[in-house]
């Protein structure tokens, strides 16, 4: 299968890179500072959502600031050794153009460029959690993304993990690319699903970009 594109968009944590394991380290140290019960922690979804909204679903409006800190500091303290490229993450960054593309995350600028820079990825442009007054699944941080690189949103490729990331891109009008690094293919909706990047090619032409999926 072959998709044009005009710009690419990937979300960070499950798609670029994997720091899942400290994710979930550092978010069970902070519940337990909280008094989060277990079952009420394990009935919010923490992937590929704000860490402000997360917060939100947990505790009063009150505390939320102080919580957000907390849990920033915490991952942020716990980046080095936490973070790795996924299977083909480089390969394909390599081969395309800076401008062409960016990373549309639900973290920090602070953190998401730190865990980045973990794993040697720098991109030009650079969508996060202060950019946006609305998180995935709203369409705002794709069309950000969009306009920021100045394409017309019906020619971007989001490339996402979860679902709250492909709900968002598709809301955004951009055709989406599944990744089941992190969920079942089965709970994924996406016009193309591939277990991760390392199943995909990507070719600069003259009018764009061409991405060419492996059978």
């Amino acid at each position: 299968m072959k998709i044009s594109a005009a710009a690419l968009l990937f979300d960070n944590d499950g798609t670029l890179v994997s720091s899942l394991d400290s994710v979930y380290r550092c978010w069970a140290r902070w519940a337990e500072e909280y008094g989060i019960a277990a079952d009420d922690f394990a009935r919010v979804e923490l992937h590929g959502r704000p860490a402000a909204e997360i917060i939100g679903d947990l505790l009063p409006a009150a505390r939320v600031p102080e919580a957000l800190a907390r849990i920033e500091q915490l991952e942020y303290e716990d980046v080095p050794g936490g973070v790795r490229a996924l299977p083909g993450t480089h390969a394909l960054l390599a081969g395309l153009p800076p401008e062409r593309w960016a990373v549309v995350t639900s973290a920090t600028a602070r953190l998401a460029e730190a865990r980045l820079a973990e794993a040697g990825i720098h991109p030009k442009t650079l969508i996060a959690a202060d950019d946006i007054t609305r998180g995935k699944p709203d369409p705002e941080p794709f069309l950000l993304a969009a306009r920021r690189l100045g394409v017309d949103p019906a020619r971007c490729v989001v490339f996402e993990d979860a679902p709250a990331g492909l709900a968002s891109g598709r809301a955004a009008g951009m055709t989406t690319v599944a990744l089941t690094t992190t969920h079942r293919a089965d709970e994924l909706s996406a016009d193309v699903v591939v277990e991760d990047l390392s199943a995909l090619s990507v070719q600069a032409t003259p009018d764009g970009l061409e991405i060419t999926t492996a059978g």
